[in-house]
């Protein structure tokens, strides 16, 4: 972990750019908010530049400065950027990254993300990306800019370069340790090379061992000395620094009993060498296995950048031109071959063919896409060739858009995390100065050789101390449940609903194009005595081809799925509120509600009792008459998908309760939520209406979560605790949307639950495990049980500890890629 500032000076003054101000009492109000605020000294607003200037005490004021501008009615323009880290290691890194980023003026907030390497700042308008970056590497760290292909495949190339020079430095330092550690360790414990040893002079076998261990310290051992001797300079110690720090001690104490021992207190004489050894190569080989666990965590987005093809097959100027995908154009008329994925999303335009889709809908069996059908990128075509307008490239892709929400889901801070930084900002000094106070206590109070167990039981407090594991812990597990979820068509807009979708109590459902298909369908028609289902279902479908009216569409929609022929049609009359009529093929029809019928002097007696089985069902019956005869009656609705019922019953088995808001009345409503099991019906809603709907299902403080279409239920969405939008086809942009499902699969709401729950369940493990390691190793480490039962801690044993510790809470987080839909909780 690189060395870092302890904090970059902020600069007294700094400048916010306002907009929306419009006269002098404008001024004064801004004025007013900003000095409100605790950590501000002074303010002042001009209203012809539209800035403000004020003087901080505390430089992460900035962004409740920001805040009170807004709340006072008016807008500070921000800027949102992504930087990539390098070499960061362990939560103390993170920490002072954080402070260097945030002093920077101009800078509103920031958060690192270890597991991912990268920051994500948001700044005011203007605020230099170069003080930024400068602030980064004052602090020991290498920044880099996110989004050049270049330099992401350079940074790949260094982080494999890297992990090769790590394997390296472990065989190394394993060649050399081992043979040390064997005649040591055997010297104590197995007779036969103890008598070997016995017959050779101790001072050349020390020497032996000096030589072994000092390769070890300063060859693979470097790396360490390369970040915590300047973090050490700079008064702001990291994990580094305590490796070099116990690990230096061992080896330089060895030193001394070696060449001088002479200086040393009677009884002290004792040489550490294969300890200093034993705890570089185990410290290394840690962060080996660390480094290829966490590769693992990222494999969801790996697997979604493998995804997008290279090159693309474009027409241009007649030709065929293979092209790199980058310079595919918006109108570019593309060609794809059996085999092939697509390179962006378009529109057939000739040809068809069978196309898997399950990367994003999830369903196994390919779609049908002929002339008009969209298409996505990514998508494999399987058998026919065509051709496709593109519509969408680069960074508008669903594609695009899936990674882009998936990589800022894997670098949210959750609220669980505060915990976190509060500790590791003091963690590593308080490691220091308990290992310091360990080695007084027992320098004055321990048995001889005092000094002998005062180092050795400190060195083993500076060993055994973990930073990383609390500064991996959270991140890891969002990194691998955020990817999970992409996997399972569920994407986290925003990484914090993560933490807050698991105190759900509540799941309220829009009916339209959530519960339903969204588009109506005929789903009776029984004849009267006298016709047939394909006659009176042709004439009807004929006179209401004329309409533009929904259930009209779904009855000619239905005629012409049975392939039925339509007569033609002369003197077509709609009369609103009662139905339609007109000749078809010279017969008189009329389609409409009971009402109408009346009107005609029909009596719909005869379909009494359907009429009222269609009631129950929740569907309003339409009429059908034929020269002047009551032919038919009809229903039309929005059918329920197929994965509806499922996804309730999945929600009830998790402890929820579940809620339907609708703008239907009141007996369809019922009809609807009785036959789904919904346990609360919120009928006859207008648009407009879902808010207060939403703030009535919060009442008595429960937590809901509102799943709607994202289009029209935009408020809605943003007024409940989470709120989940269904993907509508390649637009999953969603911006009021927390999640988004991808497929459009109501089967998601239970899907996105369970794995925030699992994934919090997880993250809580980490923490606990960071935490209670810590806890009860550095006391052992330091020697408490001594007094009690004798036990000390070797700090070779406490190398390895800390080198699992790591190793066991990223392990712990890649259980959650075996998450599958069915690994639901009950809420608690």
């Amino acid at each position: 972990m690189p060395a870092a500032a302890t904090a970059i000076a902020p600069t007294p003054l700094q400048s916010f750019p306002i907009t929306g101000m419009t006269c002098a009492s404008c001024v004064r109000r801004v004025e007013k908010a900003i000095a409100a605020v605790p950590g501000v000294e002074s303010a002042a607003v001009n209203l012809a530049t539209e800035r403000a200037d004020v003087r901080l005490v505390e430089p992460a004021a900035a962004g409740a400065v920001v805040e009170a501008i807004r709340s006072a009615g008016y807008d500070v323009p921000g800027q949102s950027v992504e930087i990539a880290i390098d070499g960061m290691t362990c939560a103390s890194c993170v920490n002072r990254v954080e402070k260097a980023i945030a002093a920077v003026p101009g800078v509103v907030s920031a958060a690192v993300n270890l597991a991912t390497g990268r920051a994500t700042v948001n700044a005011v308008a203007g605020t230099p990306l170069s003080a930024i970056e400068a602030a980064v590497r004052k602090a020991g760290y290498e920044p880099r800019l996110r989004g050049d292909a270049a330099a992401e495949d350079a940074h790949a190339a260094s982080r494999a370069a890297e992990y090769a020079r790590l394997k390296r430095d472990v065989l190394i330092a394993a060649i050399f340790t081992l043979p040390l550690f064997v005649l040591e360790m055997g010297a104590h414990f197995v007779p036969g090379v103890g008598h070997l040893l016995h017959g050779i002079d101790r001072q050349w076998l020390h020497i032996f061992y000096f030589v072994l261990a000092s390769i070890v310290q300063f060859g693979p051992g470097l790396r360490f000395y390369g970040k915590g001797i300047p973090a050490l300079l700079r008064l702001s110690p990291d994990m580094n620094s305590l490796v070099v720090l116990g690990s230096t001690a061992a080896w330089a104490y060895s030193v001394v009993v070696t060449f001088l021992p002479g200086l040393m207190p009677e009884g002290t004489a004792n040489v550490y060498f294969e300890a200093s050894a034993v705890i570089v190569t185990l410290i290394l080989l840690g962060r080996l296995l660390e480094a290829k666990a966490r590769g693992r965590t990222s494999t969801a987005i790996s697997k979604l950048v493998g995804l997008q093809p290279k090159v693309a097959r474009v027409k241009r100027a007649g030709r065929s031109l293979e092209v790199p995908i980058d310079q595919v154009l918006a109108g570019d008329i593309v060609e794809v071959r059996p085999g092939e994925r697509l390179a962006v999303d378009g529109v057939v335009i000739a040809g068809s063919s069978f196309v898997d889709q399950s990367m994003v809908t999830g369903e196994p069996i390919p779609a049908a896409k002929g002339e008009g059908a969209e298409v996505v990128g990514g998508t494999i075509n399987t058998t026919g060739s065509f051709t496709y307008r593109a519509t969408k490239v680069g960074a508008d892709t669903l594609l695009a858009q899936i990674i882009r929400m998936v990589e800022q889901a894997q670098g949210a801070k959750l609220p669980i995390q505060a915990l976190v930084d509060r500790v590791t900002a003091w963690f590593v000094p308080a490691v220091m100065a308990v290992a310091a106070f360990t080695f007084l206590v027992w320098f004055v109070f321990g048995p001889e050789p005092a000094f002998t167990f005062g180092l050795v039981n400190a060195v083993a407090v500076l060993i055994i101390a973990c930073p990383c594991a609390m500064g991996l812990a959270t991140p890891t597990s969002i990194m691998v449940g955020t990817g999970r979820a992409a996997e399972l068509g569920v994407l986290f807009a925003k990484g914090e609903a993560l933490q807050s979708l698991r105190g759900t109590s509540v799941v309220a459902l829009d009916k339209t194009g959530t519960l339903t298909a969204g588009r109506p369908e005929l789903t009776d028609f029984e004849t009267a005595e006298g016709f047939t289902a394909d006659e009176a279902l042709a004439l009807a479908a004929t006179v209401e081809s004329r309409s533009e009216h929904p259930i009209a569409t779904a009855i000619a929609a239905a005629a012409e799925a049975k392939g039925l022929g339509l007569p033609p049609l002369e003197g077509f009359e709609a009369m609103p509120g009662f139905g339609a009529r007109g000749r078809a093929g010279g017969v008189e029809v009329a389609v409409g509600a009971d009402r109408y019928m009346e009107r005609l002097g029909l009596d719909v007696a005869p379909f009494r009792d359907v009429a009222e089985r269609l009631g129950r069902k929740g569907r309003t019956p339409l009429y059908a008459a034929i020269g002047g005869r009551l032919a038919a009656i009809i229903a039309v609705a929005d059918p329920v998908k197929p994965s509806t019922p499922a996804a309730i019953a999945a929600l009830h088995a998790m402890g929820l309760k579940v809620a339907m808001i609708t703008g239907d009345n009141r007996r369809t409503a019922e009809a609807i939520a009785s036959g789904l099991g919904i346990d609360e019906v919120v009928a006859e809603v207008l648009p407009e209406g879902k808010v207060e709907a939403i703030r009535r299902l919060k009442s008595g403080g429960r937590k809901v979560a509102f799943v709607g279409d994202g289009i029209n239920d935009a408020p809605a969405l943003a007024e409940a605790d989470v709120g989940i939008a269904i993907g509508t086809g390649t637009d999953i942009a969603i911006e009021s949307a927390d999640v988004v499902l991808i497929s459009g699969d109501l089967a998601g709401v239970p899907t996105a639950i369970g794995l925030s729950q699992a994934t919090i369940r997880n993250i809580r493990e980490n923490l606990f495990w960071a935490f209670a390691y810590n806890a009860l190793l550095i006391p052992v480490a330091a020697g408490v049980l001594y007094p009690v039962n004798g036990t000390l801690l070797s700090p070779m044993i406490a190398a390895g500890a800390m080198a699992l510790s790591s190793i066991f809470v990223v392990g712990n987080a890649l259980r959650l890629r075996r998450f599958s839909p069915s690994h639901v909780e009950t809420a608690a």
